[in-house]
C-alpha cells in the first residue's frame, strides 16, 4: 500500500478557524482557540497519522495589518510558513469574507515565489444559507483563480472529510516525518502557556487580552499527585493588572480554574496551577522584551 506524507500550511486572516480546524483534524486539542483574533502567536504543528498517511498541519498566526512589533512577528511567522510545505490551505470566513483583508492575503499568495498547490476552504458555512454559500464559493474562485475551493464547517464537520481527501491527494509518496504517536511539536509547558492565555482571552475585557503574555516559571512532575505549574501573566499597563487580578483575586482565580481544566484534559493528569501577575510596559513594541518572551524578531535589511 502506498504511504503519503507531507506538510500543509493553514493560513488566513485572524479568527477564521485555523486552530479549530487543526484540532478537529488531529482529534484532540493541541492548539489554543478563542473568539478573539490573534489567539495563535507561533507556528505549531498538528500531526495526523494513520496506516495510509501522515499529514502535518502547520497552524499559523492570522495575517493582518500590524500595529506593533509583535504584529510584525505574527505576519512573519505566517509568511514563512508558505515555504517548504507541500500544500497551502487558505481559510476564509464564510460570514465576513472574501473581504479586503482576504484580498491582501491573495496579493501575498500570488506574489510568493514557488507557491505550493493552493486550496481554499470557506469555513463556517453552517452560519449561511446554501444559496449564499454558493455565491461565496464563486467569489473565492475569483480571488485566486486556479485554486480548488471547498465549503466546510470546522466545528460542525461538514465538508471536512472531502477537504482532507483533497489535501491528501496532493501529498507526495514518502515515509512519515514523525513517530505515529506524536500529535504536535509543542512541549506540554508551551501548550500550557497557550491554554492559560486562552483562558485570559475568554474572560477579560476587550482592552486587556491582546496585551497579555504568559511565562511558565516552573513545571514540575509530582508523581501520582500530577504536576505543579507556576506561571506569570504579563500585562502592559498597571491598570490592567488590577483587572486581571479582580476584586479579592476573583478574576485570576476564574482564569486559573478554566486554564487548569484545559491543561488537565490535555495532559491526562491532575494539575496544580499557580498564577501571578506582573507589568511589562508596552512589551508588544519592545524588541528586547519580545526576545525575552521567546519571539524571534528579525532585523529588517536595509
Amino acid at each position: 500500500m502506498t504511504f503519503r506524507s507531507g506538510f500543509v500550511s493553514i493560513i488566513g486572516c485572524p479568527n477564521v478557524g485555523k486552530s479549530t480546524l487543526v484540532n478537529a483534524f488531529v482529534g484532540q486539542k493541541v492548539a489554543a482557540v478563542s473568539p478573539r483574533p490573534q489567539t495563535t502567536r507561533r507556528r505549531q504543528l498538528g500531526i495526523l497519522t494513520t496506516d495510509a498517511y501522515q499529514i502535518v498541519f502547520v497552524d499559523t498566526p492570522g495575517l493582518h495589518q500590524p500595529r506593533h512589533k509583535l504584529g510584525e512577528f505574527l505576519n512573519q511567522e505566517a509568511e514563512e510558513a508558505l515555504q517548504g510545505v507541500d500544500v497551502v490551505l487558505w481559510l476564509i470566513d464564510a460570514v465576513d469574507g472574501p473581504n479586503e483583508d482576504d484580498r491582501r492575503v491573495a496579493t501575498l499568495l500570488l506574489s510568493t515565489r514557488h507557491l505550493p498547490p493552493l486550496v481554499i476552504a470557506l469555513n463556517k458555512i453552517d452560519l449561511l444559507s446554501p444559496d449564499l454559500v454558493t455565491l461565496k464559493l464563486q467569489a473565492c474562485a475569483q480571488i485566486a483563480p486556479g485554486a480548488e475551493c471547498f465549503a466546510i464547517s470546522a466545528t460542525g464537520g461538514t465538508g471536512r472529510e472531502t477537504l482532507l481527501d483533497a489535501l491528501l491527494s496532493k501529498l507526495p509518496e514518502r515515509e512519515p516525518e514523525f513517530d505515529e504517536d506524536q500529535i504536535t511539536d509543542f512541549y506540554e509547558r508551551e501548550i500550557a502557556a497557550d491554554l492559560i492565555r486562552e483562558a485570559c482571552l475568554f474572560h477579560l475585557r476587550d482592552e486587556v487580552p491582546h496585551g497579555i503574555n504568559i511565562r511558565i516559571d516552573e513545571f514540575t512532575e509530582r508523581g501520582e499527585r500530577g504536576a505543579y505549574i507556576a506561571a506569570t501573566v504579563f500585562v502592559e499597563r498597571e491598570s490592567h493588572k488590577g483587572i486581571v487580578i479582580g476584586e479579592g483575586g476573583s478574576m485570576l482565580k476564574k482564569i486559573g480554574s478554566a486554564a487548569r481544566v484545559e491543561i488537565e484534559a490535555m495532559s491526562g493528569r491532575k494539575v496544580f496551577l499557580e498564577l501571578r501577575v506582573k507589568v511589562e510596559k508596552n512589551w508588544r513594541d519592545d524588541e528586547q522584551a519580545l526576545r525575552r518572551f521567546g519571539y524571534k524578531i528579525e532585523k529588517k535589511r536595509r
